[in-house]
């Protein structure tokens, strides 16, 4: 007896998806019989020794590694406390508020103790998170204990540049700095700023003495007593 035709489909479909994965699973294990009918070859060729015999002598070698490993190399789990004692969390940041370049220079680095700050247009960071980069023997170190603006600005490491004098950069060079101040803002702690000195010039010194002008000066009728009495006094002599 015949089946109709939408019978026929649906049996199609069901039967050639089992077909196909019985040959993806067919054609693994053929490859797999393969290379292990290869390995025990390339195993009696090159060691005259039975596959069984090569595996076992070989799990005893790994064996004998480790034990004698053990003896004279420390495990790796002795390393843990100390690991854990060296990597020490960071104490938070301590505000400063307002300090003087000079004082600023104090928190450099060379002091352990001490958090690593950095200065941009006159605030205050704290980079000990990257200690790696600004601390001593970092790329940046220079940078440390230091308004670094002008040489964040111009990419420059010259000791003339360490300055957060920022007069006559270009347009490029105060977008590069900007940028390094939204970097600065997003990833560390502000912790002051620095004091900012106004040096006094000579002209500002002298601004307090009177001037001509303010000295009061006398008027033409004082004058004119003054000369008048005078002429009657020589009249009279």
């Amino acid at each position: 007896m015949l089946s109709p035709p939408s019978v026929v489909v649906v049996q199609s479909l069901n039967f050639f998806p089992q077909r196909a994965e019985r040959a993806y699973l067919y054609i693994p294990r053929k490859m797999a019989l393969q290379l292990w009918e290869t390995l025990k070859e390339a195993i009696v060729a090159y060691t005259g020794l039975s596959p069984a015999t090569f595996f076992t002598l070989l799990a005893l070698l790994v064996a004998v590694y480790h034990i004698l490993s053990g003896f004279f190399w420390p495990s790796e789990t002795h390393h843990h406390p100390r690991n854990l004692e060296e990597m020490q969390p960071l104490p938070p940041p301590v505000q400063l508020g307002e300090v003087t370049e000079e004082e600023l220079k104090q928190y450099d680095g060379t002091d352990p103790k001490k958090p690593l700050l950095m200065a941009i247009k006159g605030q205050i960071y704290d980079v000990s998170q990257s200690r790696m980069f600004y601390g001593p023997g970092g790329p940046y170190a220079l940078f440390a204990g230091k308004d670094a603006s002008r040489a964040l600005a111009k990419m420059s490491f010259e000791e003339k540049d360490l300055t957060g004098d920022t007069t006559g950069l270009g347009p490029f060079e105060l977008e590069a700095l900007q940028d390094w101040e939204y970097k600065f803002m997003s990833k560390y702690v502000k912790v002051g700023t620095i004091k900012s000195t106004v040096p006094e010039t000579q002209g500002e010194s002298t601004s307090d003495a009177p001037k001509a002008e303010d000295v009061p000066s006398e008027s033409p009728a004082v004058k004119s007593e003054e000369t008048s009495s005078s002429t009657a006094d020589a009249k009279e002599e």
